[in-house]
């Protein structure tokens, strides 16, 4: 969880959660990601069970996959919710959340 502060949280008051761009998916991505959760520990378990090398290699390019494809999904919505409504708030708004996309898919593109 990150600790830095973010400039366009959508709640109202500390009792309200902010509104987050995968609201609306959150079951599906909290469901891709217990997925994945499961494919690391199978791979554990393959290393723990001296599996071949390539086959764990294999196992390790399906999770890359996998968190690649929700690290995407997450952009996506990002830049259709958070980004957009600050974006409609100011202009200073609207280009500090594009900055800090660009920055978050900058990371990624390095991973």
């Amino acid at each position: 969880m990150s600790t830095t502060p973010h400039l366009h949280d959508h709640g109202t008051d500390a009792a309200t959660p902010p509104s987050r761009g995968y609201a609306q998916d959150k079951e599906a991505y909290l469901k891709r990601l217990r997925r994945i959760e499961g494919q690391v520990r199978g791979i554990a378990r393959m290393v723990d069970e001296d599996a071949y090398c390539i086959d764990v290699l294999t196992q390790v390019s399906a999770v890359t996959k996998a968190l690649q494809a929700v690290s995407l999904g997450l952009v996506e919505d990002h830049l259709g919710h958070c980004v957009v409504d600050a974006a409609r708030e100011s202009d200073d708004a609207g280009q500090a959340k594009v900055r800090e996309a660009a920055d978050a898919i900058a990371r990624l593109v390095r991973s």
